[in-house]
């Protein structure tokens, strides 16, 4: 874990490091990263915001010969590919997965009931803005064939979710990951990226305990 979080943190560092060694297989290498991350259902740790900035911040620098056009297609068919992978999976094994004696101990459970909660009181939207949310976008597309949800459905959300999520994410890598203020801070940038993308659910369970209370009272 403390390997994963240096990792995160130092993103830019590594992703160097991944260029020099590995050229032009650090493409297929993200690309496994991003898919992985929603794809596997029992990886929502991975990196994805923040690997999406930082790639497309070496992409504009020339020194690493990285192509920015390139890494937004593979990002976005990671993302989508991984999304309808998760969903299959869903759909085809659900509980009895996060219920298998295995399998069950490497879903975070909270974090699937938390998903299947955001699920229920934003409906067909949730599935856009959990692509913005760590965590709980590993568990949108599980929670939602879940719930019996048509793929027809989920996947035109998927394609918008993925779309703004990639062009957000690579056109502020690209355009200000370069600056003075940024490289010297990466690190503060990262943490507020995450710290950012997690409003949403931080709020959402404030919420979800003051409804509670209110109800019990």
């Amino acid at each position: 874990m403390a390997t994963l979080i240096d990792f995160i943190l130092h993103i830019d560092k590594h992703l160097i490091a991944i260029v020099n060694q590995y050229g032009d297989f650090t493409y297929l290498i993200l690309f496994a990263i991003i898919f992985i991350e929603t794809g596997a259902v029992i990886l929502p740790f991975l990196p994805g915001d923040s690997l999406l900035f930082a790639a497309s911040a070496l992409a504009a620098d020339s020194r690493y010969h990285l192509n920015i056009w390139l890494f937004v297609v593979l990002f976005f068919v990671a993302c989508v590919t991984g999304d309808s992978l998760n969903f299959i999976i869903g759909h085809k094994i659900g509980k009895n997965l996060s219920n298998h004696s295995l399998f069950g101990k490497l879903i975070d459970k909270k974090s699937l009931e938390k998903t299947e909660r955001f699920f229920e009181r934003h409906g067909a939207s949730a599935i856009i803005l959990a692509r913005f949310m760590p965590i709980i976008r590993t568990f949108a597309p599980f929670a939602s064939a879940g719930s019996g949800f048509p793929y027809s459905h989920f996947i035109r959300f998927s394609l918008i979710g993925c779309t703004l999520w990639v062009a957000l994410c690579c056109s502020c890598g690209y355009f200000f990951g370069n600056m003075p203020f940024v490289q010297e801070h990466f690190s503060v940038i990262i943490i507020a990226i995450i710290g950012i993308s997690l409003i949403p659910a931080i709020i959402g369970a404030i919420r979800s305990r003051l409804n509670n209370k209110a109800t019990e009272d």
